[in-house]
């Protein structure tokens, strides 16, 4: 038999009849007698068990068999393969057996009514009465009848409670504990929404049932992301060409017209593809208002470009799957009085928003005398009003990016409210300079970063001497999830 060469040395080979009287090539169990039938709608499973016998106890009603891994048999990649393969092939419930989890397992052993048992690796802790067998001799249980439950787990859930979701249920595994978090997630939850099957999320991640149930309701009624989901990290990363249109001095973005620009994005998120484990975004950070050298209308010092202007970019944007950040350069202006002006494009369920608090001023100052400044109080009023847009108009989570290169640009920064569950926090770190200048600017931003706060990054074409590769951008530690280039 192929697994007696290859697991021998882990795995009790002794091949016996079960308590039933019915050999190990015998006939399996028939129909779906082994399992629950979990009630439709959502819930959380999470406890004190382990999570894999959490799901035995949900999926599972009886099993004579049993896959038991030691924890060797955890770190051998090999060993979780075989073991994943058979226990979905042949539907029997996977459990780790380790010095904190061996009561729980014996308790679900009996439970089950198991009466044979593979261990893989050392097994310590769980009685050994049972019948050992080899995994190509699992008789296993017949496939479930009508609709499987949906489990949904992270993707860094313990092994061994993967391979029994997936031995009795569908499964989604997510980057983090939220319905809502890929475009394969909110599928599922709207299919089992008409279906009326049972849905299951796995972890104290995932919150509360009424929060699980909250979340898998929004995802119903949400529209996608561009690259799907409603969450914005950490299930993709963005790279965005920076300018604003018919400004060629302001960035890359203002250099071609609309068509040329989605295409150079598309080329640039290609080349970070290569070196990204996460799906890589095209994105356009658009200057919507942008600092002027003269006073202007009021002594505002800035520019805000009409919302039309700016519609056709932001439409054929949408429409290639480009991710949009709206960025603010108020002068003397407040930002929440620049983002209402353009509230209408921010309803758009893939355009969010930047601050640039270079170019906030107080009343008597003037761009280029001195660098500007935002309070928290400001940015969290701006951030609070955002996140009632996304409520009220039911939209997926929006970028919140704020800009910074020196300490002073942020006043108050422990104090921004990072924990809007409609926003995502960007820190975009936009130093300049040779890469030592560029590093040494990214450590003091990083330092004592608020929780809540994802890092943004930004290449300069001119500036930098030289610019970083996708590869080197990427290796920065802690890693950026949204790059720019001006």
């Amino acid at each position: 038999m192929i697994w007696t060469s290859i697991l021998c040395a882990v795995v009790g080979l002794v091949v016996s009849a079960s308590a039933t009287g019915v050999g190990a090539h015998g006939i399996g169990p028939s129909g779906s007698g082994a399992y629950t039938s979990p009630a439709p709608g959502v819930d959380v499973l999470s406890g004190h068990a382990p999570e894999a016998v959490l799901l035995s106890r949900e999926l599972y009603a009886r099993s004579d068999e049993a896959i038991l891994l030691g924890r060797d048999a955890l770190d051998d990649a090999a060993i979780r393969t075989a073991a994943a393969r058979v226990a979905q092939d042949r539907h029997v419930p996977v459990l780790a057996v380790t010095s904190q989890t061996a009561s729980s397992v014996g308790d679900e052993l009996r439970r089950l009514g198991v009466n044979t048992q593979v261990r893989l690796g050392r097994v310590e802790g769980v009685s050994d009465s049972r019948s050992a067998a080899d995994l190509d001799d699992l008789r296993g249980n017949a496939p479930r009848s009508g609709p499987a439950p949906l489990v949904m787990l992270t993707r860094d859930a313990p092994a061994d409670a993967i391979m029994t979701a997936r031995s009795a249920a569908r499964v989604v595994e997510v980057p983090v504990p939220d319905p809502r978090a890929t475009a394969e997630s909110v599928a599922t939850i709207e299919a089992a929404a008409t279906e009326r099957t049972a849905v299951r999320a796995v972890g104290p991640g995932f919150g509360s049932a009424d929060e699980f149930a909250r979340r898998a309701e929004q995802a119903r009624g949400t529209p996608q992301l561009p690259g799907g989901g409603q969450i914005v990290f950490p299930g993709r990363r963005m790279v965005a060409l920076y300018g604003s249109p018919g400004a060629p001095a302001l960035g890359p973005l203002g250099r071609q017209g609309i068509a040329a620009s989605i295409d150079r994005v598309r080329r640039l998120a290609a080349d970070y593809q290569r070196v990204s484990a996460e799906p890589v975004i095209p994105a356009f950070e658009i200057i919507a208002s942008v600092a002027s050298a003269e006073p202007g209308p009021g002594s505002t010092y800035t520019n805000m470009i009409d919302p039309e202007t700016l519609r056709p970019w932001v439409e054929a944007a949408g429409r290639a799957g480009v991710y949009v950040t709206l960025d603010l350069q108020p002068g003397r202006m407040d930002f929440l009085t620049q983002a209402r002006r353009y509230a209408d494009l921010l309803a758009q369920p893939h355009v969010g928003l930047a601050l640039d608090p270079e170019w906030r001023l107080e009343p008597d100052q003037v761009h280029l005398t001195q660098i500007g400044s935002v309070g928290a109080e400001e940015v969290n009023r701006t951030s609070e009003w955002l996140a009632g847009l996304v409520r009220s108009r039911h939209l997926p989570q929006k970028l919140f990016v704020l800009h910074q290169f020196d300490a002073g640009m942020l006043d108050d920064r422990p104090a921004i409210v990072t924990g809007r569950e409609e926003l995502q926090v960007v820190l975009h770190a936009d130093g300049h300079g040779t890469p030592d200048v560029k590093m040494e600017t990214w450590r003091r931003l990083v330092t004592d970063l608020p929780a809540g706060m994802w890092m943004g990054w930004k290449n300069f074409y001119t500036e930098d001497k030289p610019t970083f590769s996708p590869a080197t951008t990427l290796a920065v530690r802690p890693s950026p999830w949204f790059v720019s280039y001006q």
